[in-house]
């Protein structure tokens, strides 16, 4: 399997590109930066140059070409503004989505939030409601497509080493926090899962095996 990873150098991605790369498939980063390259060659993966701020569809279409799938785990980040929370959470989002419909590449796995899908409180500041509102965004572009789709809203993202045991279901689950490293194994669970499409699943830390958890949607 061939997977195209928008987002390649972020904690996430190269989780999911380690991954990939140990049970044999091919994971594609893509970066905006040159000097990521050497971290997500590292991780098993294809680094490709292609800043999703400035790339045009087209230029994008050529790189999704001949994939299998597209996963979408870009993001601003912390410490950016409102304005980039749309350039690269919804928009970002968008052009990925346009160029596999345009490549011929239905499987599109996106990382979202929860909190996704509900107007922002008016207490969380503004910089996390452009988060949130182009999560939204994002969510409600992808779902209008004729694309086999599968929206993944993690909860609270930690660091810690990975569990292996979630709650996955359709919303709304309580809050709770996720090892990005079990949203790593989640993704490439997905994508081993067709069933899985066009739904929309909230993620946090559970009971549950992952393969399991995953097949239960399926």
């Amino acid at each position: 399997m061939r997977v195209v990873i928008a987002g390649g150098h972020g904690k996430i991605a190269l989780l999911l590109e380690r991954l990939l790369a140990e049970r044999g498939d091919q994971a594609v980063g893509l970066i905006r930066n040159p000097a990521q390259a050497a971290q997500v060659r590292q991780a098993g993966a294809e680094a490709v140059l292609c800043d999703l701020e400035a790339a045009t569809a087209e230029e994008v279409t050529g790189l999704v070409a001949g994939a299998d799938a597209v996963v979408f785990a870009a993001g601003a980040g912390p410490g950016s503004g409102a304005a980039r929370k749309d350039t690269v959470d919804r928009a970002a989002s968008v052009l990925m989505a346009d160029a596999a419909q345009r490549a011929g590449v239905r499987r599109f796995v996106q990382v979202s939030s929860m909190g996704a899908g509900a107007p922002p409180q008016p207490s969380s500041g503004a910089v996390w409601a452009a988060y949130i509102s182009a999560k939204t965004a994002a969510e409600d572009d992808l779902r209008a497509r004729d694309l086999d789709w599968t929206i993944v809203r993690p909860g609270g993202l930690t660091d810690d080493p990975g569990a292996g045991r979630i709650r996955l279901a359709p919303p709304p689950v309580p809050p709770g926090t996720i090892p990005r490293a079990d949203v790593a194994a989640v993704i490439a669970a997905l994508l081993d899962h067709p069933g899985t499409r066009h739904r929309t699943l909230e993620l946090t830390g559970g009971q549950t095996p992952i393969d399991a958890a995953v097949r239960s949607i399926s």
